[in-house]
């Protein structure tokens, strides 16, 4: 399958990257449709951040945020997909017109979001994630981080498929920089083929993110765009099928190349 491009819309004032950029629904809809042109292929909308720290939304903020940027963009040649671990924001995103479920807790927060996904014949991600944005970050541990990954995305698989939600909807992610240190997130990247060998499409979602700042002395996240790249590359190569970025066009480029020369030396 040829790699897809999974764009990034934060709804939010407080992402880690770009909060407040999007915030305005005119801004936000203009960005998702910016996006599209460069070569998403999938528009992740999100109205809840969860950076490492950020406390919970209510309901009904995240389904004003959402909402109606999902059906402003219900005609953009681009999947939409919902970014919640909410039911009640998922039904009214697919209602608006998503066909994607992105959450980061792989149903265990509101497994009644798998009902749904398996009603509606929706596209799921389901994510690794130790914890919970709040707290994740406080001194993670495992015992080998690529199989604990593994293990969890194989259970919330088995939990997804019990609840009808069909094989070939399923995509799963690892969980970069969700309740991980930076030697967890390189050793998930050296040895992703070990999460793809699960047999589902893997997401992976480097873009921007804090380790990448501490590798190269980026302070600014908009400046970690070469860093995100390189990781783009590198899962590609490892066998990832999708790449959820802020940074559409480069990226685009960047799997252009990589894609080329896989192919060329029968990869």
């Amino acid at each position: 399958m040829a790699p897809r491009i999974m764009g990034i819309l934060n709804v939010t004032p407080d992402s880690f990257s770009d909060g407040g950029e999007w915030f305005d629904f005119g801004d936000a809809v203009e960005h998702g449709r910016a996006l599209v042109a460069e070569g998403a292929d999938i528009l992740d909308v999100g109205g809840e951040s969860t950076r490492p720290g950020a406390a919970p939304i209510a309901v009904d903020e995240e389904l004003r945020r959402v909402v109606p940027v999902v059906s402003a963009l219900r005609d953009v040649d681009a999947q939409l997909s919902v970014d919640t671990m909410k039911l009640a924001v998922a039904e009214a995103a697919v209602e608006a017109g998503a066909t994607f479920v992105n959450d980061v807790t792989a149903f265990r927060h509101d497994p009644a979001i798998a009902g749904l996904v398996a009603d509606r014949g929706c596209d799921c991600c389901l994510m690794h994630a130790l914890g919970e944005p709040r707290t994740m970050q406080k001194d993670p541990r495992y015992g080998d981080v690529v199989d604990d990954v593994r293990a969890f995305l194989e259970e919330r698989v088995r939990f997804a498929v019990g609840e009808g939600v069909r094989e070939e909807r399923i995509v799963l992610d690892p969980g970069i920089g969700f309740g991980k240190t930076l030697d967890h997130n390189l050793e998930l990247l050296r040895r992703l083929d070990e999460i793809v060998a699960i047999g589902f499409p893997v997401v992976i979602g480097t873009s921007r993110k804090s380790f990448l700042g501490r590798l190269t002395g980026r302070d600014d996240p908009h400046d970690r765009v070469a860093a995100t790249l390189a990781t783009t590359v590198l899962a590609l190569e490892r066998g990832a099928e999708i790449f959820r970025v802020h940074d559409v066009a480069p990226t685009k480029d960047a799997l252009a190349v990589a894609t080329a020369t896989l192919r060329a030396d029968g990869a």
